[in-house]
């Protein structure tokens, strides 16, 4: 069983993390974060963010019920990996990971992000 702190503790035990935050999807507010400067500035953004993934993607396809398993959005120096989850009682979460380019495997990132999420989700 991983609670909210164990889970940004595992988030930013992947190689190459420069900070973790866990959103709270309906509201666009920080509900925990490790090494982000900003929490409440970087949760709106990226609560509106994935708002916006969510909108294009359906807008672009023709499939139903569509899921978006992650997000990635690089930069010149960073990944940034956007992982959505459902939680029974708190609603729709972000758990969103700042990876350093030079030194993080994407694909990795995204396993582990995985696991991460259903350890959490399933507790």
């Amino acid at each position: 069983m991983i609670g909210i702190e164990d889970c940004l503790s595992e988030a930013m035990s992947i190689p190459g993390a420069l900070g973790a935050i866990l959103v709270d999807h309906t509201s666009g507010m920080a509900v925990a974060a490790k090494g982000i400067a900003d929490p409440g500035r970087a949760a709106a953004g990226l609560s509106g963010a994935y708002r916006a993934t969510l909108d294009g993607v359906a807008t672009a396809s023709e499939e139903t019920g569509l899921r978006v398993e992650d997000v990635i959005v690089t930069t010149g120096t960073s990944y940034h990996l956007v992982r959505p989850m459902e939680m029974m009682f708190d609603g729709p979460l972000l758990l969103c990971v700042r990876l350093d380019v030079e030194r993080a495997n994407l694909a990795l990132a995204r396993l582990r992000l995985r696991a991460i999420t259903d350890e959490l989700v399933a507790s």
